[in-house]
């Protein structure tokens, strides 16, 4: 079979490279800016939140992009919004033909959505337009989902509103945490946003249906707190949901219990809701609003995470304690 000419192969290859404009902050977004590095596009900027203060010494750290664009001598530009003029004048300098949005954190005006010639992509963690806004990948735990995914879609001024030109999509099982969601959603994320590009020219712009529109609200020390009047399966699900961050917890004999796995058991009781059932080697079983969750893995204020059964091995009187609400 006839094989076009090598110099042919590489001009169609340079056509299909772009001047790209990043913008991102978390590890979720270092997954893409990394795939578009080995793409080899030509990434003009790199704009990512300001340092933050963190850990138990609040030094200013950078963030994962910024790091990963320093170790490839990106220029990083860190402003505090996108309203001030002399930033947008310093964007259409650049003359990109598109910026690509993962995680940024934060808004881009109007007058920024439309200085690349491609316009601004972004790479949102849900199936659109199920999941909208700051959490997605915790909201669909949360709520049960059998599936995510990921869209890339052409940024306009609503919230995840625009018009989706690509999208994938992963199952999500009983099992699966926040934390499993959002690293199996970054590779498809880093995938998706490098075909987008090599694809973009020819890629249809399909807008969202207005049936099935949900938002996914930012997370809240209130969500943190299990009720333990809700049924099992939704406790189990928001301890998934909640894992790693800010993990679910409630409170026995006044201390701090963050719970970070559980399981849905077949099995009934008539105690009050919250109350310990079983203690064993098998983890604690806890009487819910409907039904019992099986906590399999804990922290106690100020100590390590741990099997529960080893918890349960220096806690004797656990059976028939209960776990009570704060709030």
């Amino acid at each position: 079979e006839a094989r076009p000419h090598q110099n042919q192969v590489e001009k169609t290859r340079k056509r299909s490279l772009m001047k790209v404009i990043f913008a991102g902050t978390p590890d979720f977004a270092a997954s893409a800016l990394a795939a578009l590095i080995e793409a080899e596009h030509e990434i003009l900027a790199v704009l990512t939140q300001p340092d933050r203060p963190k850990g138990r010494g609040m030094k200013l750290t950078p963030s994962p992009v910024k790091t990963l664009a320093l170790q490839h001598n990106l220029p990083v530009w860190q402003p505090e919004n996108l309203k001030d003029v002399a930033v947008q004048q310093q964007l259409r300098d650049l003359q990109a033909d598109v910026m690509v949005v993962a995680a940024y954190g934060l808004l881009l005006p109007a007058a920024v959505l439309n200085i690349p010639e491609y316009g601004c992509l972004n790479i949102h963690a849900s199936l659109l337009p199920r999941w909208r806004g700051a959490a997605p990948i915790q909201r669909a735990i949360e709520a049960g989902d059998v599936e995510s995914g990921v869209c890339i879609m052409q940024m306009d001024v609503g919230l995840d509103t625009g018009d989706v030109l690509l999208s994938r999509n992963t199952p999500i099982t009983d099992d699966t945490t926040a934390a499993q969601l959002h690293d199996a959603l970054a590779v498809i994320g880093a995938e998706a946003i490098v075909e987008a590009l090599a694809k973009l020219p020819e890629l249809t712009a399909v807008p969202q249906p207005e049936a099935g529109v949900t938002y996914a609200q930012k997370l809240s020390k209130a969500d943190a707190e299990i009720d333990w009047a809700l049924g099992a399966k939704q406790i189990h699900n928001k301890i998934r949901a909640l894992n790693p961050v800010p993990g679910a917890w409630s409170s026995l004999n006044g201390q701090v219990i963050k719970v970070w796995a559980s399981s849905v058991l077949k099995m009934s009781s008539t105690a009050v809701e919250g109350s310990i059932v079983v203690a064993d080697e098998q983890g604690i079983a806890v009487q819910t609003g409907e039904g019992v969750v099986l906590i399999t893995e804990l922290q106690a204020s100020g100590s390590k995470r741990m099997a529960a059964a080893a918890f349960v091995a220096g806690h004797a009187d656990l059976l028939g304690q209960k776990f009570e609400r704060q709030a």
